[in-house]
């Protein structure tokens, strides 16, 4: 055990975070291992300073550790004072453990994807795949995709430049023509070509509605999968099944890099299936309440 005595203060950092279910997730799993476990909402929205501030303010605070979700897994990157391989070669971080005097970034969206697309989709084609997005999460995703055997991926992003730089990154840890990034012009073939699409844009989460793609690009010989979990069904999910996609949602991500955040910050195992079931009953929860409200 590497807290004081098996008490822990960890946190999230990120903007519009007040729905996430990480806190619920994290302590729920530490008191069936009997820690004493904080989990706080650092939101950048409503804190009004920008990422550096909160990270140093969280080490001298005395926390253990923190994780990190949109818009900042990148831009904390300059605020830390050494990467894992993994956080390092996807220039992401959404996890930071603080360590003596040094505060380390690590990346467990990474297998937190591969995790959830093998166990969600064991047989998912990928042998063309299209990326939308390549920020922290796009990031991790085709990093993922091609440590799993992807042939050819399709990178999308309205920032071509920052889709670039990624297919750089791949292309130097994959090797060359694995990757490629496209201009949107490309979408629509891309799509109509693909096997597979993977969203990792903000888009459809709570607070920035709407589809990633026209929805007539779907088509059912497509795979269809999310990392965006609140809700968990999103417009993008809810189209692609009305196209008869096989569709795959950001919960089964979202738990498989909680554990690993979890396994991080404690230096325990959780139980990962225990995590699964308590997410289900949080999303039905969610999904009940949302109802009795309308």
């Amino acid at each position: 055990m590497t807290a004081r005595n098996g008490r822990f203060l960890v946190g999230l950092i990120g903007s519009g975070i007040g729905t996430s279910l990480s806190p619920a997730l994290h302590e729920r799993e530490a008191g069936k291992l009997g820690l004493a476990y904080q989990y706080r909402l650092l939101d950048l929205n409503e804190l009004g300073v920008p990422v550096g501030e909160v990270v140093a303010a969280a080490r001298l605070a005395g926390f253990d550790g923190l994780n990190i979700t949109h818009p900042v897994k990148q831009l904390v990157l300059a605020h830390l004072d050494a990467l894992s391989p993994d956080a390092a070669a996807l220039a992401a971080v959404n996890t930071v453990v603080f360590t003596g005097q040094e505060a380390i970034g690590h990346n467990t969206d990474l297998p937190g994807f591969a995790r959830g697309l093998t166990a969600g989709l064991p047989d998912a084609a990928l042998d063309r795949v299209v990326v939308l997005g390549a920020g922290g999460a796009g990031a991790a995703v085709t990093h993922a995709l091609l440590s799993l055997g992807a042939r050819e991926l399709r990178v999308f992003d309205v920032d071509r430049e920052r889709a670039e730089t990624l297919v750089a990154s791949l292309t130097a840890r994959f090797g060359e023509g694995r990757a490629t990034a496209e201009p949107l012009a490309a979408l629509a073939d891309a799509t109509r070509a693909a096997d597979g699409l993977v969203h990792a844009t903000p888009t459809g989460m709570e607070g920035h509605p709407g589809l990633p793609l026209p929805a007539d690009l779907l088509h059912p010989k497509l795979w269809v999968a999310d990392v965006v979990y609140r809700p968990l069904d999103t417009e993008l999910l809810i189209a692609a099944r009305a196209h008869g996609c096989r569709v795959l949602g950001g919960g089964r991500m979202a738990v498989f890099q909680a554990a690993g955040s979890f396994r991080l910050f404690t230096g325990l195992e959780p139980d990962v299936e225990r995590m699964l079931r308590h997410f289900d009953s949080l999303t039905t929860q969610g999904r009940v309440a949302a109802h009795a409200h309308r």
